[in-house]
C-alpha cells in the first residue's frame, strides 16, 4: 500500500510541476485587460473592488505582492502567479481525484467503500496513474482553464476550491467508518465559507457532495432517497446563498436600524446585541446536541460555525471601506450599504422562472423595500428604489426573451423569430433557451475546450478534425486561436462516460451532477441576453474539470480494450497511457501561442499613453473596464501620472461615486462639483428629461446648475396622477459665457489657435434625458473655470459628449475641452478634435510607449488588437494634419514611424491604415502605399465570403468591419488617383452591401 501511495504522490507532485512551469512560461507580465487590472490594484493597497468582491484573492494576492520588495512592477507578475499556482493546484487535485475513482474501477471495488487497504499490482498502479495523469494534463490545457491561469482573475482560485472539497469529500468517503470521520465533513465547510470569498461557484459543487455523503451512509440508495438528496443539498445551497450571506448581515441590518432609531444605541450597537444573540444560539444549539448526543446537529452546527470562519473573510470589506480608500466601489462601510455590495443591486437582476417579456409595459410601480442611510445620530430613510408591476398576461414561465433594450431585441431576431409588438411564444423562449443559452453559450465553448476552436474572434466556431483552412479569411486561418484537437479529447472523454457509468453507476453519477451544477445549471441561473461584452467560456471550467475525470477515465478503457492484444497489465498499462498522453500533448502543443502571453505589455502602455496624453492636474473621462481598469492599475500600482482624476462615466451615476469624486485622491484635488450630494443622491435627479419651453430658445449652463441646486419650480414637471416630480431642461440648446481674457492668462490655448477662442460656448446637448453623469460634467465645466483640463478619453461612446466635439483637442489619446471652436469642425468627417501638430507629434512620437507592438512573436487576441487600431487612428490624424499644413515631410515621418511601432506582422492593419497611403504616396513610398492596399482589400474580400456565407448573422461586426476597410482603401485610392484600386474596393463594398439590408 505504501507503494501505491508513494507513487500516487510523487506522480501526482510532476503533473504539478508541468503545470506550474507552463503556467509560469506563459504567464502575463503586467494586468491583463478587464478585472485583471482592478484585481491587482485592490490586492496590492488592499482596496474595494466591483460587488460581491473577493475578499480572499486579495488578502493572498495582498502577501505574494510583498515578495515584490518595493518593486511595483514585479507586482501584476506575482499576483497573475497566483492564479497560476491555483491552476496547477487544481491540476494536482484533479489527478488524485481521478487516480481515486480509478482504483475502485481497476480493483473492481465499485460504489463508495474503505479501499485504502488493498494494494494494486504494479501494473494496476502504472494504469491508475497514467489515467490521473492524462485527465489532470488535459484539462491543465484546455482552452478556457489556461486562459483563466495566466491572469489575476477569480476563477482559478475558484477552480482550486471546488477541486479541494470534491477531493476532501472522497477522502472522508474512504474514512467514513471512522470515529473521527466528521472531521473531514467540517474542513469541507470551512473550504466552501473560504470559498465565499473567492466566488459562489464552488456552492455548486454541494448536490455533488451531498450525494457522496448518501451513497456512504445507504448501501441501498431509492429514488425517494436520492430526490431528498438533491433537495436537501439544494436547499443546503439557497442557504448559504441567500440566508447567510446576503441573510445574516441583512438580519443583523435590520436589528441595527430598530435599536438605534427606535432604542436610542449608538450607531453598531445593535450589530453587537445581534452578535450577541447569534452566538448565544449557536452556543444553545451545541448544549443542546451534547446533551441528547446528537452527533449530526453537532457536526451540523460545527459546519455552520466553520464556514462563518471562512465567510468572515469578508469582514475586509467593510473594514478597508470605512477608510475611504482610493478604489471604494459602492462605498460598503456601514452594514446597510455592505448587504446592497454582497447582494450586487447596482447590476439590477434579470427574471429567472416567471416574470415579464421584452415587450411587456409596466402598468404600475410601486416603491421597493425601505433603505436607509446615517443622518445625524439616527438612521433615516433613503429614497426608495421603484420597482415595476406588469399585467399577468405580459409574465410567462421561463422568459427567456426578457431584455426590451434596441440591441437586445435586434440579438433575438438571430435566433429565433420574433416581432417586437408580439409576445413570445413558450416555444421560442425555450427555442432561444436551447440554441442560444445552452447550445451557444456553453456547449460551443464545450466544444472549443474538447474539439478545436476557429479563432478568438468572438462568436468563433468549433473546428472539426479534418477540416481544411482552405476558404477561411487570414484573420482565422492564420489566428493563433485557430486550435484543432481532431475531437481526441472529446471521443476519450465520451469513452471514459460510458465505461465509468457502466462499471460505477454511483460514481458516475456523481461526476455527472458535478457537471450538469458547474456547467448547465448556470447557464439556466445565469439567463444570459443575446450578446455579451466577451466571450463567458471561463465560468464553466467546472464542468470542463468534471469532463476531464472521464478523460482519464478513458484511459482504464482504453486498457480493457487492448486486453485481447496485450496480455501483460504492465505492457497495457503503458501502452494505454501512452496514446492518452497523445492528448494532452496535441492540446498544449496547439494551445501554447495562443495562451502564451509572456512578453505581452499592451494593456498597461496603452494605460500609461492615456495618461501621458493628459495636461498635468488633469480630470479624464472614461469608460468602464477595459477603459479603466488598466489606468487604476497604473496609478496605484506603479503610481503612474496621480495627479490626474480618472472619472468612470458609468459610476458618474451613482451617489457613493460622485462622493469619492469630491476627496482629494494622492496628488489629484477634489473634482470641481459644487452640488451636494442631496442633489445627488440616489433616486434625486438620476435623470432629467427634455420638456420642450418655446419661451426658452437656450439656456445659459451656469444658470441651470444654479437652478438644479436649488431645485427650482421652473425645470420641474410631473408625471400622471400623483407621479414623481422630475427636474427638467426646456432646451437643448445651452452656452456659457466665457472670460477670453482670463483664459488667456490661463495658457492653455496654443498660440496658433488664440484666433479660436470664443466668448460664448454654444452646443445642442440632443433631446435625450441628462443623466446624473452628464449633469455632474456639465456642473465641473459651469464650476471649473478652466483652471483644470478636463478631456474625455477617445474610445469614450460619442452619446457621452453631449454635443461639446466642436471645442475638442485632440491630444494623444484623450479629448480636451477648450473654449476654442475648431473652424474645420465636420460632424460627418468622425474626425473629433482639433490638432495642435508639434504638441500632437510630441506625444506619439515622444512620450507613448509601444513595448513589443513590433514583435510577430507577442500573441495578440482581439481584445488587445483593439486598442493598436485607437494608435493607427491617431498617427493617421497627425498624418494627414501635416499633410493639410503642406509638410510632406513630417507626414511620411509620422506614417513610416507608425508602420515601424506597429507591423504588419504583429498588429495587422486595419481600417484605419489606408488613411496614411496619402503621406506615403507623396513621400515617394507607392509600393509600400499598394501593398497596404492590396492587402487589406484582399483580406477583406476573403472575409466578407467566408462570413456572409457561415452565419452571418451571428459576425455582423466582422462584416461591417470588412466594409469599412473597403471603404477607406476606396477613398484612399481615390485621394492618389488611383481609380483601379478604388473601383475594386468599391465594387467589393457594392456586392456585399445589399446582404446587409
Amino acid at each position: 500500500m505504501r507503494r501505491y501511495k508513494s507513487l500516487n504522490n510523487l506522480v501526482g507532485w510532476l503533473v504539478f510541476a508541468v503545470a506550474t512551469l507552463t503556467y509560469l512560461l506563459t504567464l502575463e507580465p503586467t494586468a491583463s485587460y478587464w478585472d485583471c487590472g482592478e484585481f491587482i490594484a485592490c490586492s496590492y493597497k488592499l482596496l474595494v473592488p466591483h460587488p460581491p468582491g473577493a475578499p480572499v484573492f486579495l488578502l493572498l494576492g495582498r502577501m505574494l505582492s510583498l515578495l515584490s520588495f518595493g518593486d511595483a512592477t514585479k507586482v501584476p507578475l506575482l499576483i497573475n502567479a497566483l492564479s497560476a499556482l491555483s491552476s496547477s493546484f487544481t491540476v494536482l487535485f484533479l489527478f488524485w481525484i481521478i487516480t481515486m475513482l480509478a482504483k475502485k474501477l481497476v480493483l473492481r471495488r465499485p460504489g463508495m467503500a474503505d479501499d485504502r487497504t488493498l494494494e494494486p499490482t504494479s501494473g494496476q498502479t502504472w494504469l491508475i496513474l497514467g489515467s490521473g495523469a492524462v485527465g489532470a494534463l488535459a484539462f491543465a490545457f484546455s482552452d478556457s482553464f489556461w486562459f483563466n491561469a495566466v491572469e489575476a482573475e477569480v476563477y482559478a482560485m475558484s477552480a482550486v476550491c471546488t477541486a479541494v472539497v470534491v477531493w476532501l469529500m472522497l477522502k472522508w468517503e474512504n474514512r467514513a467508518d471512522e470515529p473521527d470521520s466528521d472531521k473531514w465533513l467540517i474542513l469541507i465547510a470551512y473550504a466552501i465559507g473560504l470559498s465565499i470569498g473567492v466566488h459562489l461557484l464552488n456552492l455548486l459543487a454541494i448536490p455533488a457532495l451531498g450525494f457522496i455523503y448518501y451513497f456512504r451512509k445507504n448501501e441501498h440508495p431509492t429514488l425517494l432517497g436520492s430526490f431528498l438528496t438533491l433537495l436537501i443539498s439544494s436547499i443546503i445551497v439557497g442557504v448559504i446563498l441567500v440566508g447567510i450571506i446576503p441573510g445574516l448581515p441583512s438580519l443583523a441590518g435590520g436589528f441595527e436600524v430598530f435599536f438605534v432609531n427606535s432604542i436610542g444605541l449608538p450607531f453598531n450597537g445593535g450589530i453587537i446585541l445581534f452578535l450577541l444573540l447569534f452566538l448565544t444560539l449557536i452556543w444553545m444549539g451545541f448544549r443542546y446536541a451534547a446533551s441528547t448526543g446528537n452527533r449530526l446537529l453537532n457536526t451540523a452546527l460545527l459546519s455552520l460555525v466553520f464556514i462563518l470562519i471562512g465567510y468572515s473573510s469578508y469582514l475586509i470589506v467593510p473594514i478597508r471601506s470605512s477608510y475611504h480608500p482610493t478604489i471604494n466601489q459602492n462605498n460598503p462601510e456601514d452594514v446597510l450599504s455592505f448587504v446592497s455590495y454582497l447582494k450586487r443591486e447596482q447590476y439590477g437582476d434579470r427574471p429567472l422562472l416567471y416574470g415579464p417579456q421584452f415587450n411587456a409595459r409596466p402598468i404600475a410601480s410601486k416603491e421597493g423595500a425601505k433603505r436607509y442611510m446615517r443622518k445625524g445620530d439616527q438612521y433615516a430613510e433613503a429614497p426608495p428604489r421603484i420597482e415595476y408591476e406588469y399585467a399577468p398576461e405580459d409574465k410567462m414561465l421561463l422568459p427567456r426573451l426578457y431584455s426590451a433594450s434596441p440591441e437586445h431585441l435586434y440579438q433575438y431576431k438571430k435566433w429565433v423569430d420574433v416581432r417586437e409588438d408580439v409576445k413570445p411564444t413558450m416555444g421560442q423562449n425555450l427555442s432561444f433557451m436551447f440554441r442560444y443559452q445552452f447550445g451557444h453559450m456553453f456547449w460551443r465553448y464545450f466544444l472549443w475546450n474538447f474539439v478545436g476552436r476557429e479563432s478568438d474572434v468572438q462568436q468563433a466556431g468549433v473546428v472539426t478534425p479534418f477540416e481544411s483552412k482552405n476558404g477561411l479569411p487570414e484573420r482565422v486561418a492564420d489566428s493563433k486561436a485557430y486550435n484543432n484537437f481532431l475531437a481526441l479529447p472529446l471521443i476519450l472523454g465520451l469513452i471514459g462516460l460510458f465505461y465509468h457509468t457502466r462499471r460505477d453507476g454511483k460514481n458516475a453519477f456523481i461526476v455527472g451532477l458535478l457537471f450538469v451544477f458547474t456547467g448547465l445549471a448556470i447557464v439556466f441561473y445565469l439567463n444570459q441576453p443575446p450578446i455579451e461584452p466577451r466571450e463567458r467560456d471561463y465560468t464553466f471550467t467546472g464542468a470542463f474539470f468534471a469532463f476531464a475525470i472521464w478523460i482519464g477515465l478513458g484511459v482504464l478503457a482504453l486498457a480493457e480494450g487492448l486486453r485481447t492484444v496485450l496480455k501483460a497489465d504492465g505492457l497495457r498499462a503503458g501502452v494505454a497511457t501512452l496514446l492518452g498522453l497523445l492528448i494532452p500533448g496535441i492540446m498544449v502543443a496547439q494551445g501554447w501561442n495562443d495562451h502564451n502571453r509572456s512578453n505581452r505589455y499592451i494593456s498597461i502602455d496603452s494605460a500609461k499613453n492615456m495618461l501621458n496624453s493628459c495636461a498635468p492636474n488633469a480630470i479624464l473621462f472614461t469608460n468602464g473596464d477595459n477603459d479603466t481598469f488598466p489606468l487604476w492599475y497604473a496609478q496605484e500600482v506603479e503610481g503612474i501620472r496621480t495627479d490626474v482624476r480618472v472619472a468612470v462615466l458609468s459610476y458618474m451615476n451613482t451617489d457613493w461615486y460622485i462622493d469619492q469624486m469630491k476627496r482629494d485622491s494622492y496628488k489629484s484635488k477634489p473634482l470641481p462639483i459644487s452640488m451636494e450630494h442631496s442633489q445627488y443622491v440616489e433616486g434625486t435627479n438620476d435623470y432629467l428629461p427634455y420638456v420642450a419651453n418655446p419661451a426658452v430658445k437656450e439656456v445659459n449652463l451656469k444658470e441651470f446648475i444654479s437652478l438644479v441646486k436649488q431645485n427650482s419650480p421652473l425645470l420641474q414637471v410631473s408625471y400622471g396622477d400623483g407621479g414623481p416630480t422630475l427636474l427638467s431642461f426646456p432646451t437643448s440648446k445651452f452656452f456659457l459665457p466665457i472670460d477670453t481674457v482670463a483664459v488667456q492668462k490661463l495658457g492653455i490655448i496654443a498660440p496658433e489657435r488664440r484666433r479660436h477662442v470664443v466668448p460664448v460656448m454654444e452646443w445642442d446637448m440632443g433631446k435625450g434625458a441628462i443623466e446624473k453623469k452628464n449633469l455632474a460634467i456639465l456642473d465641473i465645466l459651469a464650476t471649473n473655470n478652466w483652471e483644470r483640463p478636463v478631456y474625455f478619453g477617445t474610445t469614450v461612446n460619442s452619446q457621452d459628449y453631449m454635443g461639446l466635439e466642436p471645442y475638442f483637442q485632440l491630444e494623444g489619446m484623450a479629448y480636451r475641452i477648450l473654449p476654442a471652436r475648431d473652424p474645420d469642425y465636420n460632424p460627418r468627417s468622425g474626425d473629433d478634435g482639433y490638432i495642435v501638430k508639434d504638441q500632437m507629434y510630441d506625444i506619439l512620437l515622444k512620450k507613448f510607449v509601444y513595448r513589443n507592438l513590433d514583435n510577430p512573436g507577442v500573441y495578440y487576441d482581439e481584445n488587445s488588437q483593439r486598442f493598436p487600431a485607437n494608435y493607427h487612428d491617431k498617427f493617421a490624424r497627425l498624418t494627414n494634419a501635416y499633410l493639410a499644413d503642406g509638410n510632406t515631410a513630417k507626414a511620411k515621418e509620422v506614417a513610416e514611424k507608425c508602420l515601424a511601432l506597429m507591423p504588419d506582422a504583429a498588429i495587422p492593419y486595419d481600417f484605419y491604415t489606408p488613411q496614411l497611403v496619402p503621406a506615403l504616396v507623396q513621400g515617394g513610398e507607392k509600393v509600400r502605399a499598394n501593398q497596404i492596399m492590396d492587402t487589406l482589400t484582399n483580406r477583406a474580400q476573403l472575409a466578407l465570403a467566408y462570413y456572409t456565407s457561415h452565419n452571418p448573422a451571428l459576425h455582423d461586426q466582422e462584416i461591417q468591419q470588412s466594409l469599412i476597410t473597403l471603404q477607406s482603401v476606396a477613398r484612399a485610392a481615390d485621394s492618389i488617383g488611383d481609380q483601379a484600386r478604388a473601383a475594386k474596393s468599391f465594387g467589393l463594398m457594392q456586392q456585399y452591401m445589399p446582404q446587409q439590408q
